[in-house]
């Protein structure tokens, strides 16, 4: 069963809310090393944190992430984006191409890369932040791209048991993010979030559904698809 005291843990993603989040979490729980990747990294005030340099969707940066941080015993898959539209008819080929390329073909690309670490390592974790908007179709291309993700988690998840490697799915609504600026609908916090996501690593939990929203959406997955979308019922109210 993985823990987080004395593990190495690499975040994806790690200069947003969410990132940061769970970088002072891992600390907080004893890990002996964070690696704090992103883009172009920042400054940490921590000895135990290791900027390191990561463009998830450039297959060279990942090789030479892996490389840098070969001691890694946790990842987390947190780096994602938004396309400029909800609407799967006004989003551009490009944009669908990016977004597609960020939420799911880079979280894809870092778990097959880190791989090899993580089956060689003890008490392994593999984390993939879905969003609850893999179950429902709110965001378009977004909801696309995260339902893709979690398909690709859970056969990941199956590659990966039999090497003893924990393989944990999130599912989360809105959190409170620059990414989420645009709503006032409720938010989690990302401290929350974050302790939820290191609560399910060491209760051995292959998904955790960390806020309400997500846990009424899961139990309403074997509706009809009315009660999923009951705008479907009077789809001219919604044009």
């Amino acid at each position: 069963m993985p823990t987080i005291n004395n593990a190495v843990v690499l975040i994806t993603g790690s200069n947003g809310g969410i990132g940061t989040a769970l970088v002072h979490a891992a600390l907080a729980r004893g890990a002996a090393k964070v690696y704090a990747t992103a883009r172009t990294p920042r400054a940490w005030d921590d000895e135990r944190i290791v900027p390191l340099a990561l463009d998830v969707t450039d297959t060279d940066s990942v090789s030479a992430a892996v490389a840098s941080a070969s001691d890694v015993t946790i990842v987390i898959n947190n780096a994602g984006g938004l396309p400029s539209t909800a609407s799967m008819l006004d989003v551009t080929d490009d944009d669908l191409r990016q977004t597609m390329e960020i939420n799911f073909f880079a979280p894809v690309r870092v778990a097959q890369a880190f791989a090899p670490l993580l089956t060689a390592a003890t008490g392994a974790a593999l984390v993939d932040i879905h969003s609850v908007a893999s179950w429902v179709a709110f965001g378009g291309a977004y909801s696309a791209s995260k339902a893709a993700i979690w398909s690709a988690t859970n056969s990941l998840r199956l590659e990966l048991a039999p090497h003893g490697v924990l393989v944990t799915g999130v599912h989360v609504g809105y959190v409170d993010t620059q990414m989420a600026a645009h709503t006032d609908d409720a938010k989690m916090a990302p401290t929350d979030l974050a302790s939820a996501i290191y609560d399910g690593i060491e209760a051995d939990a292959f998904e955790v559904i960390a806020d309400e929203l997500s846990a009424r959406v899961k139990e309403g997955l074997a509706a009809p698809i009315e009660a999923l979308y009951p705008q479907l019922a009077n789809p001219a109210a919604v044009r």
